[in-house]
């Protein structure tokens, strides 16, 4: 078996691992091993490790010569800032991935499949070190690949995803938010997919600290739609109803209508009101199923969390693929600071 400096199994991650694996990845491993048991499911998956990215960057001679280019952007109006991110990303995307590290994802994703029994789909995305700090998210600023079947379309996508950290937006979120380009450790994530194009998918943000109040999200198709849909579907839950054994949904809006609770209805009350409108993207029971999966991952982090999930659209089965805390917290560790997201 090769090393497993490179790739490193959810299954042998925690919430600590930031450096190692980055701060989405970190959680994801957490979640799966922590909470699947609780039954929350959670894709199985594996990162590529911050070390295999910096490997990757000495083998290919990348450091140095990133570090000049970073020099040459024009920080008072970013004037050549297309320039550079196109130069960074030709580097690196013009770079080899080493023998090894290629036997040791190859490895890694063999192990995945056969864990199934058969070759799976898998999602790939970016996991850095800096993302979900109080102050500066990363959300959305590096890429992702979705339904990769195959080690040669796995390895190009990695490599996509180390590339990704030199777009244009991410290299200028990084000068706004002052952080070194050279100093964030990078990891790439690669997750059974759940076929939620042919499914649904959504957020399920927790509204206020205590999580009490949730508001669950839903769209036919994959999660990054919610971004191109003015109104998805959107059902506000009340926990401590459930708690109770009682009703928790207190509102439901299509985002084909929208609806208001009913006159003077106080949205913390036990007893819901529901108005009456057809195919929403979720049953009240699945409604009821993610609500109480919230609860568990609030109560496991004990913080207020935005959590991504899906349903597959082959099975039926809901999945949680996602999560991060809405606050975050930071230790210093010598001279490093480390993104803490569970207990240490």
């Amino acid at each position: 078996m090769v090393t497993s400096a490179y790739t490193r199994k959810f299954s042998d991650i925690n919430a600590c691992d930031v450096i190692s694996v980055g701060g989405k990845n970190a959680i994801l491993g957490d979640m799966y091993s922590k909470l699947s048991p609780l039954g929350i499911n959670v894709p199985d998956g594996f990162a590529v490790t911050s070390f295999a990215f910096e490997h990757f960057l000495t083998a290919n001679v990348l450091h140095q010569r990133l570090h000049e280019l970073m020099r040459q952007l024009d920080r008072d109006n970013f004037s050549n800032l297309e320039e550079i991110g196109i130069s960074a990303r030709s580097m690196i995307l013009a770079g080899t991935i080493p023998y090894y590290m290629i036997v040791a994802i190859r490895e890694a994703y063999d192990n995945l499949c056969n864990s199934e029994g058969n070759k799976v789909s898998v999602a790939v995305r970016s996991s850095a070190s800096a993302e979900n700090l109080p102050l500066a998210s990363f959300v959305g600023l590096h890429e992702s690949f979705l339904n990769i079947d195959d080690a040669d379309a796995l390895l190009d996508a990695i490599k996509k995803c180390f590339a990704s950290l030199y777009t244009d937006r991410a290299i200028k979120y990084r000068e706004d938010n002052h952080f070194t380009h050279a100093k964030l450790f990078f990891s790439v994530g690669v997750q059974k997919m759940v076929q939620s194009g042919c499914g649904y998918s959504g957020m399920i943000i927790e509204l206020d600290d205590s999580g009490d109040m949730l508001d669950i999200s839903a769209v036919k198709g994959f999660c990054k739609d919610i971004l191109k849909i003015t109104s998805p579907d959107h059902f506000l839950v009340f926990k401590p109803a459930l708690e109770k054994g009682k009703n928790p949904i207190l509102r439901k809006r299509s985002g084909r209508k929208k609806e208001k609770p009913a006159q003077g209805r106080e949205m913390n009350a036990e007893e819901p009101v529901l108005p009456e409108f057809p195919n929403y993207v979720l049953t009240d029971e699945e409604i009821i199923q993610l609500a109480k999966w919230a609860s568990i991952i609030h109560d496991h982090y004990a913080k207020s969390m935005d959590i991504e999930w899906t349903k597959d659209g082959n099975t039926g089965r809901l999945y949680i693929v996602r999560a991060r805390p809405r606050r975050e917290q930071l230790c210093s560790t010598g001279s490093e600071k480390k993104l803490l997201v569970g207990s240490c």
